[in-house]
């Protein structure tokens, strides 16, 4: 799987079916390296760049929130659920051939994202998207993995590792720029010149890898059944506040995602080449470290999808403006990573990922704290830079912990589940917190419109408005002070749902950290603890 026990790279010995083969020359590993940022890039600055683009996109194609939850979700799906198939394909065709699959397949489907024409066919764009991204991101850190050499490997993840940090960093800026310049559209044509120069690059410099040394087949079934299951549960999650928890539909299509799920589960029990395999959850710091993974992942996907709708719809902030205000936590997440990997070799694992969490949760909270208006440097700052110091503590340590809790030959597939994890996390907490959102923004409206006393059919226009949340528009027969009324009343109840997924987001991380509290300790004594 991912990044592990690779051969060298030589095309010709591989073409003849060599077993071993001399380590590739220096130049030849840099354009591997070079190639591998590039394709890369693209899937981590769309990852950033989307959030941002969302209320811009709403307010044009007249969705509803749920729609704008299956731009995200879509994509999100079909990756965290196909990234481990996409990791085996590598293995078994070839890692240059898998990787130029997902960078053609992620192109064609951004184009397709910027041209549609509706968010049913926008929708569709991003799951194929998803699947591109699911050839594409495994195999761009396997093909570093397969050139260099085990000594001169950690520096070239480094690299790659530190150039990804910068593009989800740019990412949100440059997105909001073009929607502020352009359309939302632009942010998807903007992969093009980017796939172009990595295809070039790819063909011309970079020569056929291969995998593990062992070509399992392809868990297809498993793909199935875990891409069916995530994706009824979302939908029944986003359909709910819309057509009713009792709908038929939704409890129909909720059950059956649960049920596929089971399936899902008993389906990697019974397989001979699992893309899960089960016995790794044997692991008490595995299985826990996989369980912080979705609890923190959740919290802060959450949080990220509803604050651009509060920065410009309520704040009044410029899509670029929202942008940059996410620079605070990607720079920190980027500049503290390696300071915070020493902080595993110091003190162990246990501390960083209880402190960590404890302090994404007091970001989360300061969240919930600023109102309508005022400086951002003292109301969303502050927040930002306590969750990018709060995740930096976490990542590395929590890397680490998956990493060792599994022996050497696992190590690849345990980060391949928890990459899987960390995309299904974020599509759950879009799905279970936008339905949080939509029930808390109708409670709190109906109470402040009870107390305007308005027409039955002016009331009825506006509480068709509720799906809409941050971009609910008051209904055009309403002048003077009633519309007045009415617009505080939306913003009002807005600002009451965002606080109330903020706090949602911030027991989350709470109970993360409680979490490794319950299980990293057992892993730290295991070992015996180099720092500890």
């Amino acid at each position: 799987m991912i990044g592990q026990d690779r051969a060298p790279c030589d095309e010709g010995a591989l073409r003849a079916g060599a077993s071993s083969d001399p380590a590739c020359p220096a130049q030849a590993r840099r354009w591997v390296l070079a190639t591998s940022i590039v394709g890369s890039s693209m899937a981590f600055i769309d990852g950033s760049v989307v959030n941002v683009a969302l209320p811009a996109l709403q307010s044009e194609l007249a969705v509803s929130i749920r729609g704008a939850q299956w731009v995200l979700n879509a994509y999100l799906l079909m990756l965290g659920a196909l990234i481990l198939v996409g990791g085996s394909a590598g293995d078994r065709f070839g890692l240059r051939r898998v990787f130029v699959a997902g960078v053609v397949v992620f192109t064609l489907a951004s184009l397709a994202c910027g041209l549609a024409p509706g968010v049913d066919a926008l929708v569709v764009a991003r799951a194929a998207q998803g699947v591109g991204g699911a050839l594409l991101v495994p195999n761009s850190l396997a093909l570093i993995s397969a050139a260099y050499p085990e000594d001169e490997r950690g520096r070239a993840i480094g690299t790659w590792a530190g150039f990804s940090a910068l593009t989800m960093a740019l990412g949100p800026v440059l997105g909001g720029w073009l929607v502020d310049v352009s359309t939302w559209r632009a942010i998807f044509f903007v992969n093009v010149p980017v796939a172009l120069l990595a295809l070039a690059l790819a063909y011309l410099r970079v020569p056929e890898l291969r995998g593990t040394a062992r070509r399992a087949p392809l868990d297809w079934r498993g793909a199935v059944l875990a891409t069916a299951g995530l994706g009824a549960l979302a939908w029944g999650l986003t359909a709910a506040p819309e057509q009713g928890w009792a709908n038929p539909v939704v409890l129909v299509v909720l059950v059956a995602g649960a049920l596929l799920l089971v399936a899902f589960v008993w389906s990697q029990r019974v397989s001979r080449a699992p893309m899960m395999p089960l016995g790794l959850f044997s692991s008490r710091e595995f299985s826990g470290a996989n369980a912080m993974t979705l609890l923190l992942y959740c919290a802060l996907s959450g949080a990220m999808f509803f604050l651009p709708f509060n920065l410009v719809g309520l704040q009044g902030y410029s899509a670029a403006g929202a942008g940059a205000a996410f620079l605070p936590l990607t720079l920190a997440m980027g500049v503290l990573s390696r300071w915070s990997g020493g902080l595993v070799a110091r003190y162990g694992a246990r501390m960083p990922l209880i402190v960590g969490p404890v302090v994404v949760a007091a970001g989360f909270a300061l969240l919930a704290v600023p109102g309508i208006g005022g400086s951002y440097w003292t109301t969303f700052f502050p927040a930002m830079v306590v969750l990018g110091f709060g995740m930096a503590i976490s990542v590395a340590p929590l890397t680490t912990t998956v990493l060792g809790s599994v022996d050497d030959h696992h190590a690849g597939t345990a980060s391949g589940i928890n990459n899987a994890v960390a995309r299904i996390a974020g599509m759950l907490a879009v799905a279970l917190l936008g339905a949080l959102a939509v029930v808390a923004f109708g409670s709190a409206l109906e109470s402040r419109l009870d107390a305007l006393r308005l027409d039955p059919d002016v009331r009825g226009a506006i509480e068709a408005q509720v799906p809409a949340l941050a971009a609910a528009r008051v209904p055009p027969q309403l002048q003077g002070f009633a519309r007045h009324a009415v617009q505080f009343a939306f913003d009002a109840a807005f600002l009451h749902a965002f606080r109330i997924v903020m706090l949602v987001s911030c027991v989350l991380s709470l109970a993360s950290a409680w979490c490794a509290a319950r299980t990293i300790g057992v892993y730290e004594k295991r070992l015996g603890r180099e720092g500890g």
